[in-house]
């Protein structure tokens, strides 16, 4: 094989898009795929590409320090991709804890494996380091996220993400490690955990359950299409600049309020339902702690330096996404009834 790369959380809903580029794209690449399978990673997002050559999963969870330094010795990869992190600030808020373990104890044991058998050199080697724009705080209604705003996190999760960010930067200048990193706004698309708003609230609708929405729903988010992410993390690993940070963005602002009441309209048309039958569902609930109002990120350095563009708008790609998860239905309900985390154990276990 030319180049083994590893993909640490690669069973996830981002990660997941990106080991089937990446596998799928260079078939003279090794795509070993590190993931410990906690409740949001799912074999079953890559059933398709699970017996392609050039494709390796190993089961490991980032903060065993033993467990990657092995990996890392037993398969001397050349490029890190590093998806692997708890994401989900409801879950943060519960329990910071294990966000501090796995998004800043789990890359320092990443940075220092990667450091260990690289030794000084550096040559064709990249880390690379997938964050979020929630690192950089809140806005207010205008303005936007740039690679030159100053962090400012407000929740655990989000710190977590800023220490981890800070962090490989840090091992950048101190120990000359090529990095890169990327900052990005919320996703959306096939294979998302149905804890996040998009997918809760599809399969909500399906089933005529209450749709829970914060607040009043005026907080304001950037959408980004998981494929068109995928395809900005191949540009920044291959064709970002050491030590450079690159904000992805779908330039796809809506309120929270908005967003739910036109994926109502979709909802209603796809399952064929009176006008105002999804939108009857919506439920406003006490507000999250700490809730940001908005976010918004400029993407033009990824653009003018490496030529990216989201392919879709939202008005697109939610039609594509509600008739992914409709078509989809059983992924959906092995997901919602645990059934998915049996697939393992079936898969590699008998």
């Amino acid at each position: 094989m030319k180049r083994t790369i590893f993909i640490t959380g690669g069973a996830g809903f981002i990660g997941s898009h990106v080991v089937r580029l990446f596998v799928n794209k260079y078939p003279d690449y090794h795509i070993v795929n590190i993931d410990e399978l906690t409740y949001a990673g799912n074999l079953e997002n890559l059933k398709d590409i699970e017996k392609t050559p050039n494709y390796t999963f190993e089961k490991a969870n980032i903060i065993d320090t033993k467990e990657i330094q092995r990996l890392f010795e037993k398969y001397m990869p050349d490029g890190v991709i590093h998806l692997a992190a708890e994401s989900h600030v409801d879950r943060s808020i519960t329990n910071p804890t294990e966000f501090i373990h796995t998004n800043i104890v789990g890359t320092v044991n990443l940075l220092n494996a990667a450091r260990s058998i690289w030794k000084d050199n550096f040559e064709n080697k990249r880390f690379y380091h997938i964050s979020t724009d929630e690192v950089y705080g809140s806005l207010d209604e205008e303005g936007f996220f740039t690679e030159e705003t100053p962090y400012d996190p407000r929740s655990p999760y989000s710190a977590s993400k800023a220490s981890s960010d800070l962090l490989v930067r840090a091992y950048n200048h101190t120990f000359g490690l090529p990095v890169v990193i990327s900052n990005c706004s919320n996703n959306y698309g096939p294979n998302q955990f149905p804890e996040k708003l998009i997918p809760l609230a599809i399969n909500n609708i399906k089933n005529m359950k209450p749709i829970p929405i914060y607040g009043k729903g005026e907080n304001v988010r950037d959408w980004l299409y998981v494929v068109d992410h995928a395809n900005a993390i191949d540009l920044i690993f291959h064709k970002g600049r050491n030590g450079e940070t690159y904000n992805i963005g779908g330039n796809n602002e809506w309120q929270n309020i908005k967003l739910i009441k036109k994926l109502c309209e979709v909802m209603d048309e796809k399952l064929n339902r009176e006008p105002g039958t999804s939108a009857s569902l919506i439920t406003y609930v006490k507000d999250r702690a700490g809730h940001d109002l908005r976010y918004a990120i400029d993407s033009s350095k990824l653009m003018n330096e490496l030529g990216w563009q989201p392919s879709l708008q939202f008005e697109e790609g939610i039609v594509k996404t509600v008739d992914w998860y409709l078509t989809n239905s059983e992924w959906l309900n092995n997901i919602v009834s645990g059934e998915y985390q049996k697939y393992y154990t079936e898969m590699y276990e008998k």
